[in-house]
């Protein structure tokens, strides 16, 4: 059997107010001319399918027409819930449509119930938000850990019954992992990670929410974000795996890298220097991240930017042998909301929020995210 792992489409997002619809249309043109060369039997999609829990009329447009064009492809599509997904919204309709060959778990209560597609079962573990689970499930910590181990044990439970081969989708944030910038921080108590040996007992796991495509070991495997979703992933070879299991389990996974309809950089120099450099002539057409070591601020910056790189998204100043700007506004991208709403009172204020306010501060945070959580 060949399964396609995907995850983080994060359908509707936009990128410094850029729209990525029509990027995100191209991975899904490339999604499916995958699953056809490749054999693809089963694609599975390891949560954040949209990129907020009321997506965009345009967002869910997208979602339909790709998961209609993967049932007429002939293949098996496994979805869970992630992190910025409504799992009562996402989920809807989910055992009416099970008999076209899509079939979403975003019910934790559903964990161990799993799709079987021929003798391999799939089992969806949705994210899990620990204080929604600890109740119902009786669990001792208020922990991403005993939530995924408590989710692990009722897979384990209906894998003695059954025996086949097995592979498991997960939403969570595995220890050792590298993150980016953005990704939306899911920490309790300043603890989000999971230790891989959670998922021990199945042939391979598809994990989803870090955006970078990385190995927790030979069966444990993030495919990443189809497309950058934030500069700090320049870097990134974006794609999914091509995953093979065999009479025996799991037998090894190729990474198959998606189209790049327009890369993101960063760029670092003098303004002048950047604008005639001729080795800069390749990123003229990149989003780009451009940061200013000038001594004295440029007038005009970013018009005289966009005259050379007409797609500079995101402009700062650190100029060489003096004092950088003051950012006068909390920095957002990638951080526990607790530390920003924390940042955001010492700006204003002048001084740290004292135990009693941090406390409250951090109540209203986990509210808030369990609140999103039930929608």
């Amino acid at each position: 059997m060949r399964v396609l792992h995907t995850s983080d489409w994060h359908l509707g997002r936009s990128f410094h107010r850029e729209s990525l619809l029509a990027a995100q249309g191209v991975f899904v043109d490339h999604l499916i001319e995958t699953v056809r060369s490749e054999r693809i039997d089963v694609v599975v999609v390891s949560g954040d399918v949209y990129d907020r829990a009321l997506p965009s009329v345009d967002a869910v447009d997208l979602c339909n027409q790709a998961l209609r064009r993967l049932v007429d492809a002939r293949v098996r599509t496994v979805l869970i819930s992630g992190n910025h997904d409504s799992a009562r919204r996402l989920g809807f309709g989910a055992d009416l449509i099970d008999a076209a060959g899509v079939h979403l778990r975003t019910d934790p209560e559903r964990v161990g119930e799993p799709v079987v597609v021929g003798d391999v079962a799939f089992y969806g573990i949705p994210y899990l938000e620990p204080e929604l689970v600890r109740v119902p499930w009786e669990l001792s910590e208020r922990t991403h850990t005993a939530a995924i181990e408590h989710a692990m044990s009722l897979v384990r439970a209906d894998l003695g019954r059954r025996g086949p081969r097995s592979v498991v989708l997960a939403h969570a944030f595995v220890t050792g992992g590298q993150g980016s910038d953005s990704e939306r921080d899911i920490s309790v108590g300043g603890v989000a990670h999971v230790p891989v040996r959670a998922f021990d007992g199945v042939d391979y796991v598809a994990l989803g929410h870090l955006h970078g495509r990385q190995r927790m070991s030979e069966t444990a495997r993030y495919s990443g974000s189809p497309i950058a979703y934030s500069f700090s992933e320049s870097g990134q070879t974006k794609g999914s795996w091509v995953v093979d299991i065999g009479p025996g389990g799991y037998e090894g996974a190729e990474f198959v890298e998606a189209p790049v309809p327009r890369p993101v950089s960063r760029l670092t120099g003098r303004i002048d220097e950047l604008l005639a450099a001729p080795e800069h002539a390749r990123h003229e057409d990149h989003w780009l991240q451009v940061t200013l070591v000038d001594r004295i601020r440029p007038k005009g910056a970013m018009e005289r930017l966009r005259s050379r790189f007409p797609h500079t998204l995101a402009l700062s100043f650190e100029p060489e042998g003096g004092v950088h700007e003051t950012v006068t506004r909390a920095r957002a991208a990638g951080r526990p909301e607790i530390d920003v709403a924390l940042d955001f009172v010492r700006e204003v204020r002048g001084e740290a929020a004292d135990p009693a306010e941090t406390r409250l501060l951090r109540e209203a945070v986990e509210f808030s995210r369990m609140k999103e959580a039930k929608a």
